[in-house]
């Protein structure tokens, strides 16, 4: 089992920077060359509303990138624009702008055609439930370690 572990947790992680492989070629495709996989990632996270920075960095991990760098960068980018909350001024919200609802549908519409894909590869596997299930069992338990351990 030690053996399968180690390869899963290393499938995990090649399986991530594939996702952010997958999300800077989507936005190529669609001639967004200003932003990397991680910054389009917080976009679609953002989605069309404004959000608070903690509500947005609660939602998402974004592995290897410090969060309120790439905000501070999608803000001088014209992707996101900021204002202090209203019952806390030292929180902030930020509010995507049109340039972001561009960047944020050329993900979704490839997250569209990847799925269709992934369905036809899917066909004649009859337990893609079983894999989520054990990945969320994994999440739930590292995160329960980590919870035991103060992180």
């Amino acid at each position: 089992m030690s053996i399968a572990y180690r390869d899963l947790t290393h499938l995990v992680e090649r399986l991530h920077r594939r996702l952010l492989d997958v999300v800077r070629a989507e936005l190529t495709r669609a001639d967004i060359n200003d932003l990397n996989g991680v910054q389009a990632l917080l976009l679609v996270n953002v989605g069309e509303n404004e959000i608070a920075v903690r509500d947005l960095v609660e939602r998402g991990d974004y592995l290897g990138s410090n969060v309120s760098y790439n905000i501070r960068k999608l803000t001088e980018l014209g992707y996101l624009q900021q204002k202090p909350t209203k019952h806390d001024r030292r929180s902030v919200t930020v509010i995507p702008t049109e340039k972001a609802k561009r960047a944020i549908q050329a993900v979704r519409d490839g997250e569209v055609a990847y799925a269709e894909r992934y369905g036809t590869a899917l066909a004649g596997l009859s337990d893609i439930e079983t894999i989520g299930e054990a990945l969320k069992r994994l999440e739930f338990i590292w995160t329960e370690d980590l919870g035991r351990s103060g992180r």
